[in-house]
Formats: structure tokens, sequence, C-alpha cells
């Protein structure tokens, strides 16, 4: 369990009887701080506490004449409490209950996905042990560049979403905030000692000044490090697929027994996963806009922003938690073909190594020009001509002038790539 709720129950946070639940919550914290501080009696809050109840029934069948949820969800607590009622929102507005109670289900909701995260990054280091040696191809513009391990890139995610998660925490704790102020925010019936008090109790923090709503200020960045979590995800999906197409084959999705990939053609193992991850975080993106567009509200408060978050905040965290369970399933399953990955690198004859020559020939004297062009000769016709680079540079009296053949063999030395990876692996804590 996290909070009140496991992590896959995310979604029962945000579903009407639970809303309902979390304003009962804040309602009842209230009543507490009055009580301790003598406002009202202490075991009329004790009674309230036991007492109050509300049915989604009733409270739909009050809304119909009332028009207003908060009222209609009040009036059906009260029919609970009878006199006990009369405790009950004592100097309150509707907005100190909501945006405080909007608060508690984004901390419970911050939890879960917390936990996705950290699990994630734990497969992604476990995964970049196993692969520390794996030699794969990096690629620049979607080109082979040079010789790189795939834990390396492995690090390169951790990197990310370490970091996603440091922003994600820090924007769950700027969100933690809640507010019992009154109308405008003035405090006018309510002593701003009892919001301490129930912010307390909450486990949030007293805004430091809220206007009838908190800030939207606050939840638009939340939403931002919700985006960013998506599309990072979206960046190691992406990179998944091309992974996984036929000409590369470095990776897989892992494929399940009994699984088909196509209506048509049998052969088909297609990314899938990876692909509807792409699409998820184009959503959760767009949310992200909406929430940027609810920060100009018009003077103290209006409600414009409330019917755009009843749909982008359980959605956005619906999705990022499904998203993170689901990348955190692809890369426990993930398919790993090294010896694909060790045939792209040496394509063509190993022109990766490009670079090594050139700078072999300019240690023995040739300008850097002068041996590029060498170089680049001898590169481009391997691979325009589906030939070998090294045994170019062998057939090459340019470069036999120069170098021997022992040499040459010496510059096609993975290892001189990989020399340094103990470097990057020392600044993670694997």
């Amino acid at each position: 369990m996290i909070g009140r709720y496991s992590r896959k129950e995310i979604s029962k946070i945000w579903e009407m009887d639970s809303k309902f639940d979390y304003y009962l919550q804040v309602e009842l914290a209230v009543c507490d701080a009055y009580a301790e501080l003598g406002t009202i009696p202490k075991d009329a809050a004790q009674q309230i506490r036991k007492c109050a109840t509300f049915s989604i029934e009733r409270i739909d069948e009050i809304e119909k004449e009332v028009r207003h949820d908060v009222i209609a969800f009040l009036t059906c607590v009260n029919e609970s409490l009878g006199d006990l009622g009369r405790y009950v929102h004592i100097g309150m507005t509707s907005s100190d209950v909501i945006d405080t109670a909007f608060a508690l289900q984004i901390k419970d909701s911050a939890a879960i996905i917390l936990d996705d995260l950290n699990k994630t990054i734990s497969t992604l280091k476990n995964l970049a042990k196993q692969h520390k040696d794996t030699i794969c191809i990096g690629r620049s513009h979607g080109i082979h560049a040079e010789i790189m391990t795939y834990g390396v890139k492995l690090c390169s995610w951790i990197d990310i979403l370490e970091r996603q998660r440091q922003n994600f925490i820090h924007a769950s704790e700027q969100i933690r905030i809640g507010q019992i102020s009154g109308p405008v925010g003035t405090y006018s019936n309510i002593s701003p000692e009892v919001e301490k008090i129930t912010c307390k109790n909450l486990g949030l923090k007293p805004a430091k000044i809220s206007t009838q709503i908190i800030a939207r200020d606050y939840h638009a960045y939340f939403m931002q490090s919700l985006a960013l979590i998506a599309s990072v995800i979206e960046q190691f999906a992406t990179e998944i697929r091309h992974l996984q197409r036929t000409e590369v084959l470095e990776l897989e999705e892992g494929f399940a027994k009994g699984q088909k990939g196509s209506s048509a053609m049998p052969h088909k193992k297609n990314p899938v996963l990876s692909e509807n991850l792409c699409g998820l975080a184009r959503v959760v993106r767009s949310n992200s806009i909406a929430a940027l567009e609810n920060i100009p509200l018009w003077h103290e408060r209006d409600i414009s922003h409330s019917s755009a978050e009843r749909i982008i905040f359980p959605d956005s965290l619906i999705l990022v938690d499904f998203m993170l369970d689901r990348f955190n399933n692809i890369m426990e399953n993930i398919v790993v073909h090294k010896d694909n990955m060790l045939k792209n690198t040496n394509k063509f004859g190993g022109i990766v190594y490009s670079q090594k020559a050139l700078l072999t020939l300019v240690e023995k004297g040739l300008t850097r020009e002068d041996a590029y062009k060498i170089i680049q000769r001898n590169a481009l016709d391997a691979f325009e001509n589906h030939g070998n680079f090294k045994t170019n540079l062998i057939n090459d009296k340019e470069v036999t002038n120069i170098l021997s053949v022992e040499e040459i063999e010496k510059i096609f030395n993975e290892q001189e790539f990989l020399k340094n990876i103990h470097e990057i692996y020392s600044r993670f804590e694997l």
C-alpha cells in the first residue's frame, strides 16, 4: 500500500465517491481544528467524525435542485448529523474544501507515481549492470557514429529518469498545500490557526496566501512535471521502436506465447507497446497546456479552471502511472540481440573506425586535411559499394606507405572505444 491506495488503484482516487470522501476528510479536519482551539465542543467534533456520512445518490438528488455540488454534499452530510451539522463548514467557502481535497488527491496519486519511478529506475539499473560491456553502435542523425555499449545507453536513460524523479518530487512538494481562508482568502470569518491545524493534520502545508483558491501556477508546474515524465518515456519508446526495425533488430519487445502481430501477416512482431506509449505522451503533453491556460483567472477567482481540471488531472495521473508501469514491463522483458548489435557495429568492414584511422595518420605526421581525404575516400567507397573499409585501407598505398598492416589492424580494436566506460559507470549507483 502507498498512502490509502495501492499502486493499482490510482483511478479510485479520482472516482466520484473518493472525491466526496476527500471533501469529508477536509471538513472533519476543520471540525477537529475548531475543537482543538475550543471553538466547538470536543465531544461534538468526535461525534461528527463518528456519524458523518454521505451517499452519491443523495448528493446527485440534491444537486439537481441546488445546482451546486459542494452545497449538495454538505446538505447530504448534515442530514446524517442532525443538530451537529451547525458545526460543519463554519466560516469556510466551497474552494476551501475543493482545493484542499484536490491537494490530498494529488498527494496520494503522486506517492504512487513516485513508486512507479523508483521501480522503473531500478529495472534500468539492473539492465545497465548486465549490459555494461554489450557492444552496440552509437548513432547520430540516425547514422552509425562510433562504438558504445548498450549499458551506456541505459545509463543515459537512468540519468534522464532520475532527473525527472527529482523534478516530480519538487513539484509534488510545491503542490502539497491546502487553504482554509474563506471568501477571497482574507480569513474574514475563520482564524488562520484553523488553517494551520487543519493542514498539519492532513499532511499539507498552509498556503502562504490564497485568493479563495490556490493559485493555479502550482498546478501547472505539477502538470509540467507529468508531461516531462511522459515525454522522456516517449523518448525511450521511440528508441526501442527504431531498434526493433527488421533491418536493425537490436532490441525487441517481449512477445508472449500465442501473441499475434498482424491479422494479415503471421511473421509480424510489432513494437505495439512502445507505439502506445508514444501516443499517450501526446495526450499528457496536451493536458499540460490546458493547465497553463488555467493560470489566468478573473480577479481573485472564477471557475473556468475547474471543468478542465476534472479531466486533465485524473487523466494525466492515471496515464503516467500506466505509462511507467507499461515501460517498466517492456524493459523487464526486453529482448537484447547482442549478435545483431555486434554485426551492425562491424558493417562495411568497420567504417565506424574512421576517426581512429584519421587520428593514427595524423599521429604519423599527415595534416588533418590530407588524412581526412584519404580516410573519407576509403570509407565512402566501402559504404557505397558494400565493400570493406579495413580491406580498402590495407590495399591503399597512400595508407600503407605510412602504416603497416599490423598498425592498421590495431586501429580496429573495439576496446579502445570502451576504455573510459568505467568512468561513466562510476557516476551512477549501480
